[in-house]
């Protein structure tokens, strides 16, 4: 796992921090998996003596399937590699470079509806 979490980071952006509506890459020992996910929430695990936070998240899959690890920091925001049922685990949030590369925005459609003596351009086709 330390070998495909060092490649990984020259591969990939990772983020310092993790928020909801982060996009994660999770990583898997047993069974052998990679596979990105979108955090719902992190809210505090109070039952623990120490700071350990439930990460929801909805892996990105076909269904969406919904989970929740309870992690410590570290182990959230790709600085340790943690392990669950003894298999070795790795989640790390991913930066997104977004750049536009288009014309500009979108034109606003919605102000341009009604024809000049104020019907609807468009018409319903049964």
């Amino acid at each position: 796992m330390e070998d495909v979490v060092a490649e990984l980071k020259k591969l990939i952006d990772f983020k310092d921090t993790l928020e909801a509506g982060d996009i994660a890459l999770l990583a898997a020992e047993e069974p052998q998996m990679l596979a990105f996910a979108v955090v719902k929430e992190i809210s505090r695990d109070f039952s623990r003596k120490d700071e350990w936070w439930h990460v929801s998240m909805h892996m990105l899959s076909v269904p969406l399937q919904p989970m929740t690890w309870t992690l410590r920091m570290d182990q959230m925001c790709g600085q340790e590699i943690f392990t669950m049922g003894g298999k070795k685990r790795f989640m790390a949030p991913v930066r997104i470079p977004y750049e536009s590369t288009g014309p500009g925005p979108l034109p606003d459609l919605r102000k341009d509806r009604k024809g000049a003596k104020g019907k609807t351009k468009l018409r319903v086709v049964k």
